[in-house]
């Protein structure tokens, strides 16, 4: 056996094993969050693994340090103790658990309906359950509000786990909090209600009382509030839970609410009444940010653009209050397929290693070996790439099984068209992105005009739009020709538009058969004359760097501005009159030859667009270059070819980051000479010295 197969043998062992570590939620052993063994003879359960957080409370410490129950009583209580007394000191051992140990509570207190069919069951936290819950709790533990986005594989009890998880603050934290749970449709309503119903039924009802408060046994837990059939009442807690649908927005309203679940949000549809967002926005609005309030979207993924995407992104960019979980299908332990035999499973790993590198498959219905072996690289067992083959089958389009059983969360969110750039390769670039050393702006004495040059500097401010790598390089005596570019690509000036980019690169170890290097850019939103003026004055701070603004791009937005007729080569020629390295699309002696008039800046069209995007997809296949942001590196993995041909960002996306690499790239590599070092005093900026080949006109 190779010995590289026999490190996957090992290290698949290794995983089994703590998928299949031991769990059991009554001893509290491999249960949620941070755990004490603790003994006490004599106690009906002996050996018990207790939430760290429950060692704080008296009675506990004293039992767990006593580590004997009737020590404890003779010694703590009473010589002459019964055993109702003995009986009492037990219950609110076990109600103090309950308190801190939702998976205890759950297993002991909650029925639940058996999916397989048959008779209730208990309910037993799942692996990524469990993983689910330990969110929730570090949140509640830090005293802080959640807000939690979940993305997740079907089929593995997520809304059911959240839906009960309120129900253990509403009855064992805290009398009042109020519940809203909203459903796709009306059928997922009605299991909700059923579950909630099943649930309360065979709840004890001395456990919604203080310890010793009076009840009667046959008092009724849930009792309807109001005519609409949608509201319900635990009046011993004195909460409510209310479950509407989002095809009824007017069910959805908030109000008094301080835990909310939206379930399966991603395929919310717009109705006539209400958007996804207007429904959310009424259902939350009144929930405080606080402790013990609660607010949870989850779904699986419906495309992108939509609301539940746009969340989902933000969340994860940490630009929300909400943060963001996904769960994978290699995290569902029913996904998984047992090997016939050990040789099955050590050829299974041998022919995965062969076949790593393969970016092709036999047909439709199968993966290249590259794609699952990157399955084996971010985790997946061999059990459950070998399921997940055989589940390949029954699709001919991998987006298909990937919104379904989604391995990341980028795939999780289907694409309409191909994606362009090959994931592997995208990754290869996160090696070098990296924070950036400056944060600030370049300032001159003007915003516009000559003196838009005069005394330009950089200026520290946290909250700046210039990012920067790396300083520029100028000597005073020598100068390296065609060191830096700077390309530009014009966004608009609202926050909605797209964003507007300035990128710098470094190419001075291109002469030297190395990279060029991204070391600065500025991203935001801007007029566009503005950001025509910055960009020159960014590329003026890079030893006048040669200046590239896509052309076609500020001519699109000046339109939009309604402005009379077309400024934008109005705004190059001021630019251009000032600044001495323009980019231009046919050289001055040619135009002043010819009579005809410079045309300034990059054109984007039919011809150059394809062009431009080759040259970046073998750049970034070949790690041609030197990325640091990593926000570029996610537009890349969300462009695509559109089914009529065209490039574009998926819906909801965006490509500000990726053009600027697209024409600087190419710039970089075929239009510009290598840089060289030249004493300065010889050096003589041509103006608007670049002209490209009659293709980019």
């Amino acid at each position: 056996m190779l010995q590289k197969v026999r490190e996957i043998i090992k290290e698949n062992n290794r995983r089994l094993a703590v998928n299949n570590a031991p769990f059991n939620p009554v001893t509290g052993r491999g249960s949620v969050g941070e755990r004490i063994k603790v003994k006490i003879e004599g106690f009906p359960i002996r050996t018990q693994w207790l939430p760290k957080m429950m060692m704080s409370v008296p009675l506990v410490k004293n039992l767990s340090e006593c580590g004997n129950l009737d020590r404890f009583m003779s010694e703590s209580i009473s010589k002459d103790y019964s055993e109702e007394d003995r009986l009492k000191v037990i219950e609110k051992f076990v109600r103090i658990r309950c308190r801190h140990d939702f998976a205890f509570w759950a297993a002991v207190y909650v029925w639940i309906k058996n999916k397989g069919g048959g008779e209730d069951v208990l309910f037993r936290l799942t692996r990524p359950q469990r993983r689910f819950v330990e969110r929730l709790e570090q949140l509640r533990l830090a005293g802080k509000p959640i807000r939690l986005i979940l993305l997740k594989a079907r089929q593995w009890g997520g809304s059911t786990t959240s839906q009960i998880y309120m129900a253990w603050l509403q009855l064992c934290h805290k009398v009042g909090l109020n519940s809203l749970i909203i459903a796709h449709q009306t059928s997922g309503s009605d299991e909700i209600r059923d579950m909630f119903n099943r649930m309360l039924e065979s709840y004890p009802v001395e456990m919604l009382y203080k310890m010793g408060e009076a009840y009667n046994p046959a008092e009724p837990k849930l009792v309807g509030v109001g005519m609409s059939g949608l509201i319900h009442a635990v009046p011993q807690r004195n909460c409510k839970i209310k479950i509407g649908t989002a095809k009824n927005p007017d069910s959805c309203r908030g109000g008094d609410y301080n835990l909310v679940h939206c379930s399966e949000v991603g395929i919310w549809e717009a109705t006539e009444k209400k958007t996804p967002e207007q429904i959310v926005r009424s259902a939350c609005s009144g929930v405080l940010y606080k402790s013990y309030t609660m607010i949870v979207y989850e779904s699986t993924a419906n495309g992108t653009g939509n609301f539940f995407e746009l969340e989902y992104t933000a969340a994860k960019a940490g630009k929300s209050q909400f943060e963001s979980m996904f769960v994978s299908w290699f995290d569902i332990d029913q996904y998984s397929l047992e090997f016939e035999s050990e040789e099955k499973r050590v050829e299974f790993a041998r022919w995965l290693w062969d076949n790593r590198l393969r970016d092709s498959a036999a047909s439709d219905r199968e993966e290249p070996g590259k794609y699952l072996w990157w399955l084996w690289e971010i985790g997946a067992t061999l059990e459950a790439i070998n399921w997940y083959v055989i589940e390949r089958a029954k699709y001919h389009d991998h987006g298909d099984i990937a919104s379904e059983y989604p391995s990341d969360d980028v795939e999780a969110f289907v694409h309409s068209g191909a994606r362009v750039f090959d994931k592997y390769n995208v990754d290869k670039l996160k090696k070098t992105c990296k924070p950036p050393k400056y944060i600030g702006d370049v300032y001159a004495d003007k915003d516009t005009g000559k003196e838009a040059f005069s005394n330009i500097r950089f200026q520290k401010d946290g909250q700046g739009l210039l990012w920067i790598w790396a300083m520029p390089e100028i000597d005073p005596d020598e100068i390296v020709t065609d060191r830096y570019l700077t390309v530009v690509d014009i966004g608009g000036r609202s926050n909605k538009a797209d964003w507007s980019v300035i990128t710098v690169f470094d190419r001075l170890f291109m002469s030297d058969g190395g990279k060029p290097v991204v070391v600065a850019q500025w991203y935001g939103h801007i007029d566009i004359d503005l950001l025509a003026w910055k960009a020159g004055q960014i590329a003026a701070f890079y030893d006048n760097s040669l200046l590239v603004i896509e052309s076609n791009t500020l001519e699109t937005h000046d339109k939009e501005r309604q402005v009379d007729g077309d400024q934008s080569q109005f705004v190059l020629n001021q630019l251009g009159g000032v600044y001495p390295n323009l980019y231009a699309r046919s050289s001055p002696e040619d135009s002043i030859v010819e009579g005809k008039p410079v045309k300034y800046g990059f054109h984007t069209n039919i011809n150059t667009k394809p062009m431009i995007i080759s040259t970046l997809i073998k750049v970034v296949r070949e790690t041609s270059y030197v990325e640091r942001d990593k926000r570029c590196l996610d537009e890349y993995i969300t462009y695509e070819k559109k089914q009529n041909g065209s490039f574009g960002a998926i819906k909801g996306k965006h490509d500000d980051l990726l053009m600027t690499r697209a024409i600087g790239l190419h710039i970089c590599y075929f239009e510009m000479p290598l840089p060289k070092i030249m004493p300065r005093k010889m050096k003589r900026l041509s103006r608007h010295r670049r002209a490209v080949s009659a293709a980019t006109i």
